[in-house]
């Protein structure tokens, strides 16, 4: 807990804060006298309770939350964005546009679950090292685990923007090749394969 702790309220910008979306259920996990989670925006995903005492937003879909997060006054509050969960919130957010990076704890040991963590396509993310850190394996009350980071590869993330452009009148700036790595730039947002 203490990786994700520390993790989610990290925050690069002074001022500002990460957000935090989760399910409802996963909302509901966390101890009532832990809700919110503290120093973070909380962001529950619901589509039969609206009404939740507690969260910053409730939306009924990712894409809303996403939506009021990225709005002119939540962008000059909001640092990181982080997806905590539960397993359909995750499949949804891998999905999707928005994310980059998955910060996985592996554990190696064995338990009784009736939830996962879904399925990534190799093809898709690359395991890189976790910020600073080159843990291994550790353990905690005979549980051993290791933190794993994995980033959403390149030119799988150019190829799904450029795909998403093409049934809009957005215009893709340009694309040169030469000595430096191609690029692609439009309306100010650089794209480096």
């Amino acid at each position: 807990m203490a990786f994700f702790k520390e993790k989610t309220m990290t925050t690069q910008s002074p001022g500002k804060k990460n957000a935090v979306v989760m399910g409802r259920k996963t909302w509901f996990s966390i101890p009532e006298k832990m809700r919110p989670l503290c120093e973070r925006i909380n962001i529950v995903l619901s589509t039969n309770q609206m009404n939740l005492e507690g969260p910053d937003f409730v939306a009924d879909s990712f894409e809303k939350a996403m939506q009021w997060l990225h709005s002119p006054s939540m962008k000059e509050k909001v640092d990181k964005i982080f997806v905590i969960g539960g397993e359909a919130v995750y499949k949804i957010a891998m999905d999707s546009d928005y994310h980059q990076i998955i910060y996985l704890t592996r554990i190696h040991n064995d338990f009784e679950c009736d939830a996962f963590f879904p399925h990534m396509d190799p093809e898709k993310y690359s395991l890189t090292e976790p910020e600073g850190r080159s843990d291994g394996i550790q353990e905690e009350n005979g549980v051993k685990y290791k933190h794993e980071v994995y980033v959403k590869n390149e030119k799988l993330v150019i190829k799904e923007y450029i795909e998403s452009l093409r049934d809009t009148k957005i215009h893709v700036g340009g694309y040169a090749e030469g000595q430096k790595r191609p690029f692609i730039q439009t309306q100010g947002l650089k794209l480096e394969l």
